[in-house]
């Protein structure tokens, strides 16, 4: 999991960048590798659940992002991570 500063003031470049900061967030949750995403709603803070093998990977997944210069991240390696997504899954069929 990695918690995320983000800063006090928004700039123009950062506001920018958001739109591409999307686009990658959505693909990172396309291919699995992000499994949930969330935004303070004051702006204070950023939380995202990766799915990785290593820091190593997750940091290379933050340096793609956009806003990546503009966010202070804090990786704490999770033992699990549940959801409702995932708990009593009937199918139809």
């Amino acid at each position: 999991m990695v918690e995320f500063d983000v800063p006090q003031m928004m700039t123009e470049e950062m506001a920018r960048l958001i739109p591409a900061h999307r686009n990658y967030i959505n693909f990172l949750l396309a291919e699995g590798k992000l499994k949930s995403y969330a935004l303070a709603a004051d702006r204070s803070g950023l939380w995202a659940i990766f799915v990785a093998e290593n820091e190593f990977e997750v940091l290379e997944m933050i340096a793609k992002m956009p806003l990546a210069d503009f966010l202070t991240p804090y990786i704490k390696e999770l033992m699990f991570h549940n959801s409702a997504e995932q708990v009593l899954q009937f199918s139809l069929n």
